[in-house]
């Protein structure tokens, strides 16, 4: 099934787009998804960690996605 993944920050500058069509299988998890990513836009595994949020809630490695769920990648924040 094809997701569309909304992109923050340097996760954006990494992959070049703030959002992104990808394909992934019907029943992927979470951390599937982080596997193919990183497995397709190498540049990602320079960072040390990053959340995804499905529906605007942090999602857990094994949360299954579903068709139509809003996926978003949120690197790691750093404040003052």
């Amino acid at each position: 099934m094809k997701i569309n993944l909304l992109l923050f920050g340097i996760t954006a500058d990494l992959i070049g787009k703030s959002t992104l069509d990808f394909e992934i299988l019907g029943n992927a998890t979470v951390g599937a998804l982080k596997s193919a990513l990183q497995s397709q836009f190498t540049q990602l595994n320079n960072l040390k960690s990053y959340a995804i949020a499905v529906n605007e809630k942090y999602a857990k490695d094994d949360l299954t996605i579903q068709e139509n769920d809003v996926v978003a990648i949120i690197p790691p924040v750093s404040g003052g």
